[in-house]
């Protein structure tokens, strides 16, 4: 008798446990729980940067990841590019992680493969950054693969500011025409309220892209390489991806205070 009631207790108990206690382990977290941290960690990044010259990446979400053999899942991966002058990219970078909350344990160390930034954003979302070419940095926030749960709720993009006229701007200035940003994309600021990145795609015209930006930088651009221009302009960040084919603008007002 002794023995079946303590099976129905400890029965109890685990199911009370399973219950009321958080997850502890990444494949018990859903991405519903860790999409709300992503978005916040992009929000820090964005703090962090300061005034520099960044834009917010789209959000990727790949559901092609499996966390068992029996098991689907998904991964949330959000970015943040920063622009920086070249051979001051480290230096950028050990700026950013030195902003960066303190419970992130956020540090830039040299690899085999280079200087990396690493942090840890909480609930198994990690921070990783790195250059992504001369003259640019990228910072990616990664959920690793984990069960989708309600799925992502993606933060929204929140009113326009001056980051729309002064992406219209540029678009005229390489010759584009000026019609609705191809994407929206923000994230909560720590101090309240959001960042937001609104980009074009302009194709490429017979003026060549710094060229034509220049005027609009004031001719001091934060970076100036044959792939990547970038400037401030009346408190916006204006990022140019200059490819073969195509000039990728993003305009992006960032976290004050």
């Amino acid at each position: 008798m002794a023995t079946v009631l303590w099976a129905v207790l400890l029965a109890g108990l685990t199911w009370i446990s399973a219950a009321d206690d958080p997850p502890t382990v990444r494949e018990q977290r859903t991405l519903t729980q860790a999409g709300l941290v992503v978005d916040a960690a992009v929000g820090e990044l964005v703090a962090a940067a300061g005034d520099g010259v960044l834009a917010l990446t789209p959000p990727d979400l790949d559901r092609g990841c499996r966390i068992s053999p029996l098991a689907d899942g998904a991964t949330l991966t959000r970015a943040v590019d920063l622009a920086a002058p070249v051979g001051e990219e480290q230096a950028l970078l050990e700026r950013v992680a030195d902003r960066l909350p303190a419970r992130w344990r956020a540090g830039v160390r040299l690899t085999p493969d280079g200087f990396r930034l690493r942090g840890d954003a909480g609930e198994f979302v990690t921070v990783t950054g790195r250059p992504a070419t001369d003259g640019r940095i990228r910072v990616t926030v990664d959920t690793g693969c984990r069960p989708v749960g309600d799925d992502y709720d993606r933060a929204r993009p929140g009113p326009a500011g001056p980051e729309v006229g002064v992406l219209a701007e540029a678009v005229r200035a390489l010759g584009g025409r000026i019609d609705d940003p191809e994407s929206v994309v923000s994230a909560p600021c720590p101090g309240g309220g959001a960042a937001r990145t609104v980009r074009s795609v302009v194709d490429r015209v017979a003026t060549e892209p710094h060229a034509a930006l220049a005027p609009l930088a004031g001719g001091t651009p934060v970076v100036d390489t044959p792939d990547v221009y970038g400037y401030r302009r009346d408190g916006v960040a204006v990022l140019a991806d200059v490819q073969p084919e195509q000039v990728v603008v993003s305009a992006t007002t960032g976290c004050t205070g």
